[in-house]
């Protein structure tokens, strides 16, 4: 299917936005746009990350490229650089660029027109726009959203993070440019991250069916907990590039639902563990 935004010219640029979002922070957002973004690099589509996280900046950090920004979202909002000045191309992956978000703005600095001005100068050149939205509902959160035409909600299999997300998908379905102008809704996508398979067995955690139950829309994918992805942050580097652990494999198949491949769900059963490790104590 193809995306279509219309620039301020008129003329029209392919480009589909999605955005990574999710009511409460700590939940693995901006590692998951930093592994679907580069995923979907992979694939050959020129992709480009926004971090919206005005005043934290984490996205930058995850990437391994903070000691190469220059200039930043809001500078390019601001007319104080242009967009080719302040994108940030990534070292590993080809087609993958980053706007970085500012550190010493507050949330007031993204405005409605300059957020759409700044998305319809990369759609002229991006097949992917990938917002890494602030956790909850304030002003960064709702300004990535509103332009998008899928998102991606983040959610850990706990009660208080599926009821924030809850309150996420209703903002989704009132507040974004598609809802204002009646045309077709957001495609919704659950990604459940730190999912642990014993933790669920004992009860301490939500199963996937659980929180499918409660969210009602399609599952994208299942990322297991994994020291890989702490590894990875302090490295600077997207976890998705470990293709050695099931949560950089996991990231992989939850891209590739993404652009419409069937896949079937990994890392869900308790893994056995296996006679060295039973004897080790491991």
């Amino acid at each position: 299917m193809d995306w279509l935004l219309v620039g301020s010219s008129g003329d029209m640029a392919l480009a589909k936005i999605i955005v990574v979002t999710s009511g409460k922070g700590g939940v693995g957002k901006t590692t998951s746009s930093a592994a679907i973004g580069t995923g979907i690099a992979l694939q050959g589509f020129k992709t480009v990350i926004i971090d919206f996280d005005v005043g934290l900046r984490n996205l930058d950090l995850i990437m391994g490229c903070e000691r190469r920004v220059v200039y930043d979202f809001v500078n390019v909002i601001n007319k104080e650089a242009t967009l080719s000045q302040a994108l940030i191309k990534d070292k590993r992956t080809k087609d993958l660029f980053i706007l970085p978000a500012s550190q010493t703005r507050d949330k007031d600095a993204l405005t409605q027109e300059g957020v759409q001005g700044v998305l319809e100068e990369l759609a002229k050149e991006f097949d992917y726009i990938i917002c890494d939205s602030p956790a909850g509902i304030e002003k960064g959160a709702q300004m990535a959203l509103y332009f998008a035409d899928a998102a991606i909600v983040v959610t850990n299999p706990e009660v208080s993070s599926v009821r924030d997300s809850d309150r996420i998908l209703g903002i989704l379905q009132s507040k974004s440019r598609r809802a204002e102008e009646g045309k077709e809704p957001i495609e919704e996508y659950l990604l459940l991250t730190r999912y642990h398979p014993e933790r669920v067995a004992l009860g301490e955690m939500l199963s996937v069916s659980d929180v499918e139950d409660i969210l009602a829309i399609p599952l994208l994918g299942v990322i297991p907990e994994s020291e890989a992805v702490l590894k990875a942050s302090n490295q600077g580097t997207p976890v998705i590039l470990d293709t050695e652990s099931e949560a950089g494999l996991a990231y992989t198949d939850a891209v590739d639902r993404l652009m419409g491949e069937e896949r079937p769900l990994r890392f869900l059963d308790i893994q056995k563990k296996g006679f060295f490790k039973r004897l080790l104590g491991g």
